[in-house]
């Protein structure tokens, strides 16, 4: 991949505003959809509503000690943003591999998982590594931990964790949507060679492919059907696509089948729904039939699936169809992180619209290349 097939867009300030607005409402809203899946979390339908009344989850509920708590996908969601923000900046440095700045993000959250707190002594970990209130284990999956338990990059060739198809790595996909200037086919190249990093089986990583895929062509302006038949067009040539492809197509037509229900979504999962193109195929069916993002992300997660990797997915979807004023600001005030989150969404904003003026040949933002170390 060279830097060279990479552009930077032409901003006005009304696509700047746009641009931040979509990015804010993806990061925040695959928070709160995770935020409002955790408390069902491995439940099944039955026990949701044995829980939570027959109408099943409806607000956020208590999860690791408070409502509003985040999950391992908002935790890898925010890590890949910086990996990707600090990829951008070591352009300047002739050394372009954007696959291997992500993968030391995801070595920073592994870090998260096993140590007390942030290690001072680090001084390229940035400022998010330093982030105490993410050093806590919140339900993180086992490829995960064993896909970022040692330095080994994973890659398509020789993926980590072969058989691994749940829906870890889509989970953490979003922000390489969010990569405006890139061409689809790149968005989806990279987002793929990132997820085989812990999950190597094509089903696992292709979801993740597509999942970014649609997310860049909302977060570009398009409608979400129209970026799902893209999505669809460009998974045709990998191997391995067609479980996902066909999971895409289930989403799709259940739109046609009546008025939403749990159990017309639980039908988009013929297995466990853990699988990542189930997981998928639940959140983009959400996100087509919402009314709004509230009613989207309690259909998305009162089903017996992965109800907290459903409802990132779903809110990072209407996030980046909506923008950040579609959230419903009672959820968000309760949003653990939520500051972190806007911080990291709005330096995300500035690297892709402002980048060389932050740190190009000319200009040098000590503090920006603090916060983000080229090393």
């Amino acid at each position: 991949m060279s830097s060279a097939t990479v552009t930077t867009p032409v901003w006005g300030r009304t696509e700047q505003q746009d641009f931040r607005s979509r990015v804010r409402g993806a990061l925040l809203g695959g928070a709160i959809g995770d935020a409002l899946g955790a408390p069902v979390a491995g439940l099944s339908l039955v026990g949701i509503r044995e829980k939570h009344g027959l109408e099943g989850l409806t607000e956020l509920a208590p999860a690791y000690g408070r409502r509003g708590s985040v999950t391992s996908p908002t935790q890898l969601t925010l890590f890949t943003v910086d990996g990707l923000i600090r990829a951008h900046v070591r352009r300047d440095t002739g050394a372009w591999h954007p696959p291997t700045d992500v993968h030391r993000a995801y070595l920073r959250w592994a870090a998260t998982q096993h140590d007390w707190g942030p290690d001072e002594r680090r001084k390229d970990n940035g400022w998010l590594a330093r982030e105490e209130w993410l050093y806590a284990r919140r339900g993180p999956d086992r490829a995960c931990m064993t896909g970022f338990g040692d330095e080994i990059l994973g890659t398509l060739e020789k993926p980590k964790n072969p058989t691994a198809r749940d829906a870890g790595a889509t989970g953490r996909s979003a922000p390489f949507g969010l990569l405006v200037g890139w061409e689809p086919a790149l968005v989806l190249q990279l987002a793929v060679e990132c997820a085989a990093q812990s999950h190597g089986h094509p089903t696992a990583y292709l979801s993740a492919g597509a999942f970014a895929v649609i997310v860049h062509g909302l977060t570009r302006g398009d409608g979400l059907d129209a970026a799902v038949q893209r999505a669809l067009g460009m998974l045709g040539g990998r191997p391995g696509h067609q479980p996902v492809t066909d999971a895409l197509q289930r989403a799709l037509g259940a739109v046609r089948q009546g008025l939403p229900s749990p159990k017309l979504v639980e039908s988009l999962s013929p297995g466990d729904g853990r699988d990542a193109e189930d997981a998928l195929a639940v959140a983009v069916y959400c996100a087509l039939v919402a009314e709004d993002l509230r009613h989207g992300l309690r259909l998305a997660v009162n089903h017996g699936g992965d109800s907290t990797a459903t409802g990132a997915l779903c809110g990072a979807l209407l996030g980046a169809l909506h923008g950040e004023t579609a959230l419903p600001p009672a959820w968000l005030a309760e949003l653990e992180g939520r500051a972190t989150i806007l911080e990291l969404a709005d330096d995300f904003a500035m690297e892709m619209t402002q980048g060389p003026a932050l740190h190009g040949p000319t200009v040098t933002s000590t503090g920006w290349l603090a916060r983000y170390p080229r090393s």
